[in-house]
């Protein structure tokens, strides 16, 4: 009989997801891209042109999360974080979060995603650099 996987530490997981927050625009780019290897298919990130000829920056993510659906977008230079309830594919309710608390919802949400699934311990343990 196989021992279970210890659940991600979310404290660690929180920490390694906040460590670019300081720059909206890099903080986004490397979120999406750690999220799209840690959550493949189960993230959606919209990237648009910077200007009429700029490379294309991540301009939202959003990830589904059972009945949840976390979403960040980037509004100006700001942050907007939202967490929705769904339900048969309605949404029920909308709240609005403060990033870190956006960030702290999505480390729940990845411990419990790695708690099944070996594809996701794995890419978190590149997140945290293990």
């Amino acid at each position: 009989m196989s021992v279970p996987e210890p659940a991600p530490d979310l404290d660690l997981i929180a920490a390694s997801l906040r460590a670019d927050a300081g720059d909206t625009h890099t903080f986004l780019e490397t979120l999406a891209v750690k999220l799209e290897d840690a959550l493949p298919g189960g993230v959606s990130v919209t990237r648009r042109r910077s200007g009429l000829r700029g490379p294309k920056v991540v301009a939202a993510i959003a990830i589904d999360a059972g009945a949840d659906r976390l979403e960040l977008e980037r509004d100006g230079m700001a942050l907007a974080a939202r967490r929705s309830r769904r339900s048969g594919g309605i949404t029920l309710r909308t709240e609005t979060l403060a990033v870190d608390a956006w960030l702290g919802a999505l480390a729940e949400v990845l411990a419990a995603q790695a708690r099944s699934s070996q594809r996701t311990r794995d890419a978190l343990a590149r997140v945290l650099g293990g």
